[in-house]
């Protein structure tokens, strides 16, 4: 999946589909320690598709968050 196509979905979406490539990677995994995997360039694939996906996942919340006001140098609170 593209960057812009996942820019175009929502966080919520963004969350579902971080999910399912982390379960996807972990089957990918144990089936290639037990056995052969019919695509191995697919491990690399979802890798890649899931740092891609969190990547947008932190541009959307960093920037729907307001920025956290930075305390004055040498104040105790």
């Amino acid at each position: 999946m593209k960057a812009h196509e996942l820019r175009a979905m929502t966080a919520e979406e963004l969350r579902d589909h971080t999910r399912d490539l982390r379960e996807e990677i972990f089957n990918l995994r144990f089936r290639r320690v037990s056995q052969n995997l019919d695509n191995p360039l697919r491990l690399r694939v979802a890798r890649r598709e899931l740092a891609r996906a969190l990547t947008v996942l932190r541009e959307k919340e960093s920037s729907s968050s307001p920025p956290t006001p930075e305390k004055p140098e040498g104040s105790s609170e």
